[in-house]
């Protein structure tokens, strides 16, 4: 990823787009229609249209509203346990509002839709391996592997669900 910002630094911000379209188009990857450019150094979130710095507030704030996680989830369609953890963490965050969480508020709304995680730690670790990280784990309570352990979902991911979710309304 470093490479690939060195070598648009010096380009012009319309050179940039063209580029980034290119390898878009060449590797298969669908962009965000709408999605903003990305801050630069530091600067660590999307544009607004305007330039300008987005928050992960004004993205929950941008949200849809779902008044069930089932409009949510369907919503989202998401296919891998990976993908279902994240749709569920950000009911969780987004939506209910709470800043961090355990795992097990997790399961416990997939259960209730009939999509349980066998191992929701893993599907978490998974998000949390991915370049930008997806969800980040907070602390740990205990020595033991069953340990509780809280996490939040990164700005990262909280884009990555909204970009499913735009999939879904095309």
């Amino acid at each position: 990823m470093s490479a690939v910002a060195t070598a648009l630094t010096n380009l012009e911000e319309d050179q940039q787009d063209r580029v980034l379209r290119w390898a878009a188009e060449r590797y298969g990857v669908t962009l965000a229609k709408g999605s903003g450019r990305r801050g630069g150094a530091g600067g660590g979130g999307a544009d607004n249209e305007d330039g300008e710095d987005v928050t992960d507030d004004e993205i929950k704030a941008e949200a849809p509203v779902y008044e069930h996680f089932a409009e949510l989830f369907s919503a989202a369609q998401p296919k891998t346990n990976e993908d279902k953890a994240l749709v569920a963490a950000y009911w969780v965050q987004a939506i209910e509002g709470k800043d961090q969480w355990a795992s097990r508020l997790l399961n416990v709304e997939l259960k209730n839709l009939g999509h349980p995680i066998a191992n929701i730690t893993e599907a978490l670790s998974s998000n949390m391996r991915k370049k930008p990280q997806r969800v980040i784990q907070l602390r740990k309570s205990g020595s033991s592997q069953q340990a509780t352990k809280t996490y939040k979902v990164t700005h990262e991911g909280l884009v990555y669900v909204q970009g499913m979710l735009s999939r879904s309304d095309d």
